[in-house]
């Protein structure tokens, strides 16, 4: 029983080793015979980190692009445009935290591959049906987490004054981009993550489906953002995180805006466009 479980767990090693190639061999001199001389987490921490700042800095400068000079003046006015200097300045502050976000997902797999979590390897071990109940559960439970982790970093006092307040600077459409999106104080931006982990531990999670949500995050909160309202029931779109950012008190979700219906935070920005001036 033992080695069955010691040959099942390999497989998340053998996985972690090939995203960890994939990554790090395309990216580093050399190929992958220094990489490869590095401690397990480190490597995967590595890959990580690469990953990381390529995906924020790639899909910032391309949607940032698009939007501010390829349809300049047709999703944001031109007055409503950051200016260089605050992106530049959200790119700083993401940077500096970049590499403490990335303990996290390192965390999560390490302990993956420890079979301390309810990972499984292969979406054929349940089939699709289960499967999809199994995610569906787990992005409710991360919905949740994210909602009242991020409403506790407001409505508890030191939190908001030593962690999130760096993230509230950006407080008008003229100041926010997508750049902004991952521009927390470290331990904010990770403790805001962590519902992620904490799901591994209560619902059944396929391995890839947890690493692809947890880097999805980086272009989901680009996307909120852009202060562009999609207007797509029920996601909680960058209408909805843009009054967040002018009033404080509402749309603390993440994916959904079902969280502030439960529990009374809601505000539609198109009920009342007074309301969020």
């Amino acid at each position: 029983m033992e080695v069955e479980r010691a040959e099942y767990l390999h497989q998340f090693v053998e996985e972690t080793d090939w995203y960890n190639g994939i990554v790090l061999d395309a990216l580093l001199p050399g190929g992958g015979a220094a990489w490869r001389r590095l401690p397990r987490p480190l490597q995967s921490w590595l890959r990580n980190y690469l990953g990381g700042n390529i995906l924020y800095l790639a899909s910032g400068f391309l949607w940032c692009f698009y939007i501010y000079h390829w349809k300049r003046n047709v999703y944001v006015p031109k007055d409503s445009i950051p200016s260089k200097r605050a992106m530049l300045l959200q790119i700083y502050v993401a940077m500096k935290a970049m590499p403490w976000y990335c303990a996290l997902p390192t965390l999560s797999e390490y302990m993956i591959e420890k079979g301390w979590t309810k990972c499984f390897s292969s979406i054929s071990e349940v089939g699709w049906p289960i499967y999809l109940t199994y995610l569906a559960i787990y992005l409710v439970l991360v919905e949740f987490g994210i909602y009242w982790m991020h409403r506790e970093l407001h409505d508890i006092k030191p939190l908001y004054k030593y962690l999130h307040v760096t993230h509230h600077i950006y407080n008008k459409q003229n100041t926010l981009s997508p750049f902004a999106g991952l521009a927390f104080n470290p331990l904010d931006g990770i403790l805001q993550a962590v519902p992620h982990v904490i799901a591994l531990f209560i619902v059944p999670t396929h391995f890839m489906s947890h690493i692809l949500l947890l880097f999805i995050e980086a272009l989901w909160t680009a996307n909120i953002h852009d202060c562009i309202h999609g207007k797509v029931w029920p996601v909680m779109g960058a209408g909805y995180h843009t009054i967040h950012h002018t009033t404080y008190r509402h749309n603390y979700g993440h994916y959904t805006i079902w969280m502030d219906w439960m529990f009374g935070t809601l505000r539609d920005p198109e009920e009342d466009p007074k309301k969020t001036e």
